[in-house]
């Protein structure tokens, strides 16, 4: 299993990994209007000289492409008596294509995401699970906490 560090160069394959992750949630009704933007984000980001984003991927065994990944950013916040420098790392994309499942190519993905943040100080890591990812999430290290969460969309 080849775990890696994302280039610009696979922003298309972070793309459809995310294609994945959106349909895994049930958010499959949208048009394609949003994948280059995201694509031009990813690549520039990516491409940081000190990057606050970062994702880790997985090759498919067989050289075809990307068979997962885990794709987080830091975030600076202000800081508190548990976090005083505010800085969180927020993971938001981990996929795995479905005829990759089952094989730790997920957690491997994780893993390295996690050790980024460690060697980055960064003293916290948020996520938002879906009840499939939750399993590998508590075997992490990762809880649930009892925070709200509410959204709105401007």
């Amino acid at each position: 299993m080849k775990i890696r560090q994302a280039t610009p160069d696979d922003a298309d394959e972070l793309i459809l990994l995310r294609v994945v992750l959106l349909q895994t949630f049930g958010h499959g009704d949208w048009n394609d209007d949003w994948c280059a933007p995201a694509q031009k984000t990813l690549i520039s980001r990516l491409s940081a000289a000190e990057p606050t984003l970062a994702a880790f991927v997985a090759e498919r065994p067989d050289g075809g492409g990307l068979a997962a990944c885990a794709v987080g950013t830091i975030e600076e916040r202000l800081g508190n008596p548990h976090n005083p420098d505010g800085r969180i790392g927020y993971v938001f994309n981990v996929a795995t294509h479905p005829d990759m499942r089952r094989r730790g190519y997920s957690r491997a993905c994780m893993e390295a995401l996690l050790q980024w943040y460690r060697d980055r100080g960064v003293r916290s890591v948020h996520l938002q699970a879906s009840p499939q990812g939750e399993p590998l999430y508590m075997s992490l290290g990762f809880t649930a906490t009892p925070d709200p969460a509410m959204r709105v969309r401007l």
